[in-house]
C-alpha cells in the first residue's frame, strides 16, 4: 500500500512539471489538441505500468517524451490510413448528379436493356449477364454454367449479335 502510494506520488509529481509541455510537443506534431492530450495520457499510463521495471526512476521524464513522440507517431500513421480509406469510399461513392430529365432517360435505357436481354434464348442471356454484371472471365463462365469456353464464345458473340440487331431496328 505505501509503495503504491509512492509510486502515484512521483507519478502526480511528473505530471505536474512536464504534462503542460509533453501536451505542447504532441499537439506540434499532431495539430489536434484532444489527439494531443490522449497520447500524453497514455504515455503517462505507459509509464505507471512499467515504473518498477524502469533503471533509473530519474529518467522517467526522458520516457515520457519518447512515449509521446512514439505515440504522436502511431497517432499520425492512424489518421493516414483513416483518410486513405476514407477518400477510397468517396471515391467509389462519387456519383454525378443528374437532372430529373436524365434519370427518366437513364431508366428508360435500363428498361430497354432488361427488355432486350429477356428476348434472347437463356444461355445467351446468362453469358452476358455473367460477362458484362460480374465481369467474370470466359473460363470462370465456363466453369459455372457448366459448358465449354469455346461455347461462351459462341454464345456471346450470338447475344451481342442479337442486341445490336434490336438496337439498329
Amino acid at each position: 500500500m505505501d509503495q503504491r502510494r509512492g509510486l502515484d506520488l512521483a507519478i502526480g509529481d511528473l505530471y505536474a512539471a512536464h504534462a503542460r509541455g509533453l501536451v505542447r510537443l504532441a499537439w506540434l506534431l499532431l495539430h489536434d489538441e484532444q489527439d494531443a492530450e490522449e497520447v500524453v495520457q497514455d504515455a503517462y499510463v505507459s509509464l505507471h505500468r512499467r515504473w518498477g521495471r524502469l533503471d533509473d526512476p530519474a529518467a522517467a521524464a526522458a520516457y515520457l517524451r519518447r512515449s509521446v513522440v512514439n505515440g504522436a507517431r502511431s497517432a499520425l500513421r492512424r489518421r493516414g490510413v483513416r483518410q486513405r480509406y476514407a477518400a477510397a469510399l468517396a471515391a467509389e461513392r462519387v456519383v454525378l448528379a443528374l437532372s430529373p430529365s436524365d434519370t427518366v432517360v437513364a431508366a428508360e435505357q435500363r428498361d430497354e436493356l432488361v427488355g432486350a436481354l429477356t428476348r434472347l434464348p437463356q444461355r445467351q442471356r446468362e453469358v452476358l449477364v455473367l460477362r458484362y454484371y460480374l465481369d467474370l472471365s470466359e473460363a470462370e463462365i465456363a466453369d459455372a454454367l457448366g459448358i465449354s469456353p469455346g461455347s461462351v464464345k459462341t454464345h456471346a458473340h450470338r447475344g451481342l449479335a442479337a442486341l445490336r440487331a434490336g438496337q439498329e431496328r
